[in-house]
């Protein structure tokens, strides 16, 4: 039997060079029919390793994350990974591979993330090939607070088993606290390749050396999300002046001996304490004095009120809570009828501004809180991105966050994580922290590369990190920022720090746009098309193109705009101008931070 070499962990290579290489190797062995020289005259000692794509789809490099886990623990389970970003997806021949793992994030309202619209434009056209020889299994990652929830991970599943392929595993679908599912998934993956592989070899077995525990064993030592390092707050600072209609805040968090580090566009992770007073009105309204004894969603026992207070997340209802609201007639029944999968739309609006205690308030039968917490989600860490340099700040993280207050149906109400930074947190109150990293929010690696950024509002804060970096190593391509707000005189954010760049010539070009200065309200995108010709100009000459801020609204007129910039100014057709915007975000030219 001919041996395929394959890179060891001892080599000196990243993780990602020895799977890269692993992949090469085995896709040239295999198409090549060449045998090792080293194994001629001996024996094979064992099976050559067996082909793996890994595939990913990635907006925030959670996905990206476990893509790199999955490649390296199918490694060590026999296999020859090679890991691919959907961007590149045309590296690799479908209908040439054995076995392709699917790992993907769903971005908005059940749209592919932004790296992987091309490779779901080539599978739903109808140049895509029959798929017939090709296993595969789908990892869904997504958020449940939204409708369309992995939907893009169902799409890929549907679309693949459409076109032949053979699942031999179950798509799982991962809510924000993923990790137990993603571990579940990986070993049911492995497992039916392996039995699949035995199945194909005329019933040969194969043993793996790793066991069920091995994903655990590998998780990272040190501060993490399930371990996040107890910060010092050093500053707190509001940005708005005085009449704003926004509240806006600078903080600057000590790092120091955490052992932290992070890069300019990667995210901070902010583990919130629940409001006081709202923790103490659910205890109210349940009748109970928060000493009663309950488990976290770890385990572990703790007191009702502590439970509440760092382990759940007491305002967002989950259906599994409105369904038993329901049937206990809450709303006066009205909820019942809102749960109709064709109501949805209905539902969302009914939910808008409504919590926890709302839908537990005033029901005719009132739950336990013993029944209460299963209903309940996990408190997950918000994301911040971060908006300094290292380099500029060591051993310190900046943040710009917009504390969120409204009031709605006859209660003030907080978001949870802003209102814990703003108001709970003190120079003496840990801040419990832990980097994200973002693989697909980078600065260029030549400094000499010109950048447009456009980030309104609170998505100025990577932008301020990126000048901030540029200012630091010397990059010498020009900068170019798009900001916008309501009203220059009290939302100016960072205005004293971005004039004195301009005035020195670091930041080359600032575009403003405040839509309440006037009567016709002006945003960035307006800006974008009234500087259409230099823009396009900038973009000819290789400039790097990033937006940072609303998902919802902003980012996709600012997408529509540089479409039509590149109609307008660069004289292509409707079609060739999103292919030209296209290529931009395969070659990583056209970069998206959005929420």
């Amino acid at each position: 039997m001919n041996k395929i070499p394959f890179i060891p962990e001892t080599a000196p290579f990243t993780p990602e060079q020895r799977l890269w290489l692993n992949g090469y190797l085995a896709g040239f062995y295999s198409d090549a029919g060449v045998a090792d020289p080293s194994a001629a005259g001996s024996a094979a000692a064992s099976a050559p390793p067996k082909p793996l794509v890994v595939l990913f789809g990635s907006q925030t490099g959670t996905a990206e994350g476990l893509a790199k886990k999955t490649a390296r623990e199918a490694e060590k389970r026999g296999f020859a990974p090679k890991l691919v970003d959907l961007a590149k997806y045309e590296t690799v021949d479908l209908t040439r591979e054995p076995n392709v793992l699917v790992i993907t994030s769903t971005y908005g309202d059940g749209d592919p993330p932004d790296n992987a619209q091309a490779f779901w434009n080539f599978l739903q056209s109808e140049t895509a090939p029959a798929l017939p020889n090709l296993n595969y299994s789908v990892l869904a990652l997504g958020d449940t607070n939204y409708s369309a929830f992995c939907q893009f991970g169902k799409n890929c599943d549907e679309r693949l088993e459409k076109l032949g392929a053979k699942r031999v595993h179950p798509r799982i679908d991962c809510d924000v606290d993923y990790e137990a599912p993603a571990k579940t998934w990986t070993e049911g993956v492995f497992a039916a390749l392996t039995s699949a592989e035995s199945a194909s070899a005329g019933g040969a077995t194969a043993t793996s050396e790793v066991s069920t525990a091995t994903a655990a064993s590998e998780e990272p030592q040190g501060w993490s999300k399930k371990n996040p390092f107890p910060a010092r707050l050093l500053a707190n600072r509001l940005l708005n002046g005085v009449g704003s209609g926004k509240e806006v805040r600078h903080y600057e968090i000590s790092l120091a001996g955490s052992g932290l580090s992070y890069e300019v566009g990667d995210a901070l992770g902010v583990l919130p304490l629940n409001c006081t007073a709202l923790v103490s009105d659910i205890l109210t309204e349940l009748g109970c004095d928060g000493e009663e004894a309950v488990h976290t969603p770890d385990g572990a026992e703790t007191s009702l009120r502590l439970a509440l207070a760092q382990h759940y997340d007491v305002t967002r209802p989950t259906a599994e809570l409105l369904k038993a609201a329901a049937s206990r007639g809450a709303a006066g029944g009205e909820l019942a009828g809102l749960l109709d999968p064709a109501r949805k739309d209905d539902l969302k609006k009914w939910l808008w501004g409504r919590e926890v205690i709302d839908v537990i308030g005033g029901l005719a039968q009132p739950l336990a809180a013993s029944e209460l917490m299963p209903l309940l989600k996990k408190l997950q860490p918000r994301l911040y991105s971060i908006s300094s340099s290292p380099k500029a700040h060591p051993e310190e993280v900046h943040l710009t966050v917009a504390a969120v207050r409204y009031d709605t149906f006859g209660r003030g109400r907080k978001g949870v994580c802003s209102t814990f930074l703003a108001d709970r947190c003190t120079d003496t109150t840990p801040v419990p922290v832990f980097v994200q990293t973002s693989h697909g929010f980078r600065l260029p690696a030549d400094g000499n590369v010109p950048v447009i950024m456009c980030g309104p509002g609170t998505g100025i804060a990577p932008f301020r990190a990126f000048l901030e970096e540029r200012r630091a190593t010397g990059a010498r391509g020009g900068n170019w920022l798009f900001f916008g707000d309501q009203k220059r005189s009290t939302d100016f954010l960072y205005q004293e720090q971005l004039e004195a760049w301009v005035a020195d010539g670091h930041l080359g070009r600032l575009d403003l746009a405040f839509s309440r200065d006037q009567e016709a309200k002006v945003y960035v995108q307006n800006r974008m098309l009234e500087n259409a010709h230099e823009l396009w100009s900038w973009l000819e000459s290789g400039a790097h193109f990033y937006v940072c801020g609303d998902a919802s609204r902003m980012a996709k007129d600012v997408d529509a705009a540089l479409h039509q910039v590149a109609e307008t100014s660069g004289g292509l057709s409707k079609e060739a101008a999103v292919e030209y915007i296209q290529k931009l975000k395969s070659e990583k030219r056209y970069q998206r931070d959005v929420y």
